[in-house]
């Protein structure tokens, strides 16, 4: 006498359990070995509809209705999720600099610090720049008084203009005495050059005059420029944020251009993930992506801003062996609501 094995069906995620019925003794024609083969070969499936009719009357119909429930179970799992994607923070951070070089006098804020547009942050040494403005001021100052009403370049050119006027008196009377046959050729034209050297000289006058007004121009620029430049050694914030690091310190010689802090204000957040050319496709920029992260709460909606045009094979960061094997394309999404974003906090990503 030998035991009917028990039969198991596996449908939809659930396992149907039929325990063997007691036959009494059993046919010894087909032996355990050959019995157990049979049921590897035929599957679970076959075991069932062999066993069924032994201790269950009925077993046809009570078969066709559990092949139904697992057609539902299995159509029920071929409903997807929508694709997680794994993504991280990166932010637009702005570097502040000083657009002139010098020693770095005054730090006015500190890591982690909040501050408002125009809020002052550091200021480098003006001593030098001081100097260079008094020079320009100075050098304008003189240039104007040059050019001033009754100034020197203006008597110039009245003394020119007044010798110009006796040089024409004398070729015209040299003229006339010449017609009357007192004077000869020679000195009606001696009177003619020295008439055209005076009206050389005015014209030299005026020219100095014009263009020591164009000095004054460009010396009250040099002076303004002077004091632009000294003004900017004190360096507001250009936008509301928070200081995200320090540089340079008090004390430290700065070049111009040379970074001193970082600041991040609170829009430069953006949402970077690669997305496979599968769901390219649901994806525009315009539109809107949810993301999720640790401590996130609820999901979050962000704005799609950009899209990669060409693909990549390889994430500049590696979440799994996965996405790794994807050719993916690089798309970044603004955050409506950045808070509690940080540089680096890895996000899931799902588009609806």
């Amino acid at each position: 006498m030998r035991e009917i094995p028990s039969t198991r069906l596996y449908a939809g995620g659930s396992a149907f359990f039929f325990p063997p019925p007691f036959t009494g003794e059993v046919s010894a024609q087909r032996t355990e070995g050959a019995a157990a083969r049979d049921d590897a070969e035929k599957g679970p499936l076959r075991r069932l509809r062999r066993h069924l009719p032994r201790y269950c009357g009925g077993g046809k119909a009570l078969l066709t209705r559990l092949l139904a429930v697992s057609v539902l179970a299995l159509a029920s799992c071929t409903d997807k999720e929508p694709e997680t994607l794994s993504g991280y923070v990166e932010a637009d951070t702005l570097y502040i600099a000083s657009e002139e070089p010098g020693r770095l006098i005054e730090l006015m804020a500190r890591e982690g610090d909040r501050v408002e547009k125009g809020a002052p942050l550091f200021r480098i040494d003006p001593a030098r720049l001081s100097y260079s403005l008094e020079s320009s001021e100075a050098s304008a100052v003189a240039a104007a008084r040059r050019v001033a009403d009754k100034g020197a370049l203006d008597q110039a050119v009245a003394e020119a203009e007044a010798e110009r006027e006796r040089a024409k008196l004398a070729l015209d009377r040299s003229v006339s005495l010449k017609r009357d046959g007192y004077v000869a050729q020679a000195r009606v034209d001696n009177d003619r050059a020295a008439f055209e050297a005076a009206e050389a000289r005015v014209a030299r006058a005026r020219a100095e005059r014009d263009a020591a007004v164009a000095d004054v121009e460009a010396m009250t620029a040099q002076a303004g420029l002077a004091r632009q430049r000294l003004s900017d050694l004190q360096t507001l914030a250009p936008a509301s944020g928070s200081v995200e690091r320090i540089y340079r310190r008090p004390g430290e010689v700065v070049a111009a251009g040379d970074p001193v802090l970082s600041l991040l204000p609170p829009g430069s957040m953006k949402l970077r993930f690669f997305a496979p050319a599968g769901l390219l496709s649901s994806l525009s920029v315009g539109g809107t992506i949810y993301y999720s992260c640790d401590g996130c709460g609820a999901e979050k909606p962000a704005a799609i801003s950009y899209i990669a045009a060409e693909p990549q094979f390889t994430p500049p960061v590696i979440y799994s062996i996965k996405e790794r094997e994807k050719l993916v394309f690089l798309v970044e999404a603004r955050p409506e609501d950045p808070d509690g974003l940080r540089p680096g906090l890895p996000v899931d990503v799902r588009a609806k």
